[in-house]
């Protein structure tokens, strides 16, 4: 029986039990296709580094012996499209089985299953042997209950013994988030960028020759994401080693001084399966135990991986047919152009985006915070903003973008996800974050003067409050924000409102 096996760009699992035996009889297939680079408008080096690491994998697998057929994007014989191409295989090859692993995406999922479904040969779909979890694990756990991050995460912790002593969690709490909640005001210093540099430039002209549209800077002469698993393991283990006892006390820092602050940087080798999550973990712990590193570091780093990692994956295959049409706020402000230039005269958008276009990367609490902020009080259309976010960050595949942006960042889902909305004014940017200082807007004003401008973020945070109270003033958690409401007189909400009015009717030029 001849067997083919396609590897996708997000399945780069070397330890995957596909590869744990040569077998003449099975071969490889991976396709650089358009329809994979064209869903969205990418981010440069988001396209350059998946590619690069699809081609380092392929050179692992021939060297172990195993035969694979690569489709670069500029082969002629690349029909830029997954079910043609096989199609093409089958009868040169004369193909009698075809073994796929599970996708991350229903996009691509639906795909699978239809070619499945149409295929004149026997077809079968294995576990991608990643996740810590099942597609379904977090739907049967929840069952008719609230979904709460806070109870999945227990439950993985004592399910595998994450951080356990005798069935109890160490330290005597499930989360120490309270305590990595400090500002960074230049010490300790940051690290340097410590991975490893890579030329693709003729990688990059290639990708460019094909008409393939992007944008961000390509950095393809100084790229620094990894190639394969043994760079992915070299940044893990420098970060453990050298950086993790201060990312807890600063992981929601932010500064216009440092854009990677004490960031671990894996996720892009998370997302493409270089690495798998479980290891990350237990090397963690190892590292913990042999340094006696700060425990809300360790616990900080760890929640994000088992904790809100898995259980975005579960949320995503539970909702994510719905999630593609939410809209809770009918939000429909398009995107101002300054989100694909970052020239805003607002300094943590100005920063926030122009590092993004840079390095196609950008921490939780600038994209939650800052961006996902001003796009939720704004009232931009959701989707576009889900469209962008999946284009620029080099870590950003459907099943984890889109529950973070349309329901954690959003609140295009009405709550299902995050029990409020995840809007701040000026007060709590300033408190995380140096932006604030040689600002065009006054962060303390709420209205413009003669003199100075009013920080957007103010004025738009309680007319957001306003605009959206019928939806917004029973939910018990925004209390304390509608007895501030109820405080205000009328003239003192007119000018919040009207204020605010004059920032929505000029977005292009904020």
């Amino acid at each position: 029986m001849k067997t083919l096996r396609l590897i996708l760009g997000d399945q780069l699992n070397i330890q995957h039990s596909w590869f744990s035996q040569v077998d003449p009889d099975v071969t490889y297939v991976m396709m650089e296709i358009r329809a994979e680079t064209d869903y969205v408008l990418h981010h440069a080096q988001k396209i350059i580094a998946i590619f690069a690491a699809m081609r380092a994998f392929k050179e692992k697998l021939i060297s172990l012996g195993h035969q694979v057929i690569y489709y670069p994007i500029d082969n002629p014989d690349n029909q830029h499209d997954f079910e043609k191409n096989i199609r093409s295989l089958i009868s040169q090859l004369g193909v009698t089985r075809l073994e796929m692993q599970y996708p991350d995406e229903v996009r691509v999922d639906e795909v699978f299953h239809n070619m499945a479904a149409s295929l004149p040969i026997e077809t079968n779909i294995v576990d991608s042997e990643h996740f810590i979890t099942q597609r379904d694990e977090a739907t049967k756990f929840f069952g008719t209950r609230k979904w709460l991050m806070e109870s999945f995460y227990r439950h993985l912790r004592n399910k595998h013994q994450v951080l356990m002593a005798n069935d109890k969690p160490v330290g005597g709490a499930w989360n120490f988030d309270k305590e990595n909640r400090k500002a960074w005001r230049g010490k300790p210093p940051a690290p340097e960028d410590w991975r490893d540099t890579h030329d693709h430039h003729a990688l990059w002209q290639s990708i460019q020759a094909q008409g393939v549209n992007s944008f961000g800077e390509a950095s393809a002469d100084d790229f620094r994401w990894p190639l394969n698993r043994d760079e992915a393991l070299q940044q893990l283990d420098y970060f453990l080693n050298h950086v993790l006892m201060h990312f807890g006390d600063y992981q929601d820092a932010m500064s216009k001084h440092q854009s990677r602050m004490f960031h671990a940087l894996i996720s892009f080798s998370l997302n493409v399966k270089l690495i798998s999550p479980m290891e990350v973990i237990s090397r963690t712990e190892q590292i913990w135990k042999e340094q006696s590193l700060p425990l809300p570091a360790v616990e900080g780093f760890i929640r994000q991986i088992l904790g809100w990692r898995e259980y975005i994956r579960g949320y995503y295959w539970r909702h994510a047919k719905q999630l593609q049409q939410v809209n809770f706020f009918q939000h429909q402000q398009p995107l101002p152009k300054w989100f694909w230039t970052g020239n805003t005269k607002m300094a943590c958008l100005n920063n926030c985006i122009q590092d993004s276009l840079k390095n196609a990367y950008a921490h939780h609490i600038q994209r939650l915070m800052v961006i996902g902020n001003f796009g939720l009080l704004a009232g931009i259309n959701p989707q576009s903003l889900h469209e962008w976010y999946l284009g620029i960050y080099i870590d950003a595949f459907e099943w984890v973008e889109m529950p973070n942006t349309l329901g954690m960042s959003q609140f295009a889902d009405g709550g299902m996800l995050a029990s409020k909305p995840y809007v701040s004014s000026a007060n709590y940017i300033d408190k995380m974050s140096d932006y604030c200082q040689g600002c065009h807007y006054h962060k303390n004003l709420k209205i413009s003067d003669s003199d100075q401008a009013a920080c957007p973020f103010n004025s738009l945070y309680w007319n957001f409050y306003m605009r959206h109270a019928d939806k917004l003033q029973k939910n018990v958690r925004l209390s304390i924000v509608y007895q501030q409401i109820r405080k205000m007189d009328d003239a003192q909400k007119n000018s919040i409102q009207q204020q605010a009015q004059i920032y929505l009717d000029n977005l292009e030029n904020l």
